[in-house]
């Protein structure tokens, strides 16, 4: 067991980026966007809250300005809202829209879920 721990820390130290894999969630928003609105009032205050979003926190940006450094998306952004789940810089899933509170739970535990981002706190 103790040869297992050393291991463990030896490969931390090694590969921390293997180890501590950056997740985000990120929102491309506009001035004026009705439904950015929407998902404000109904989610906004609350994402920081939930397993999802301790999991993956969010970053906000202006879908007509710069994407945050760092990123690599899979395609171009055409409507707001639009959440791209991102790891490590990398896009791993996206949903355009918003199609309000109960979808968007769903929508979003279905893209942790492929891309294997845990939202389990209790292990």
């Amino acid at each position: 067991m103790l040869r297992l721990k050393f291991l463990l820390v030896v490969l931390t130290a090694l590969f921390p980026f293997a180890a501590f894999a950056e997740t985000r969630l990120l929102m491309a928003e506009e001035r004026g966007c009705y439904w950015c609105a929407r998902w404000n009032e109904e989610v906004a205050e609350i994402y920081p809250k939930t397993p999802e979003g301790q999991a993956a926190p969010l970053t906000r940006f202006d879908i007509k300005g710069p994407v945050p450094d760092g990123i690599e998306l899979a395609s171009k952004l055409r409507f707001t809202p639009t959440f791209v789940l991102v790891q490590d810089g990398r896009e791993l899933g996206r949903i355009e829209g918003y199609p309000g509170e109960d979808f968007f739970w769903g929508l979003l535990g279905q893209i942790l879920e492929r891309a294997n981002v845990s939202t389990d706190k209790t292990g």
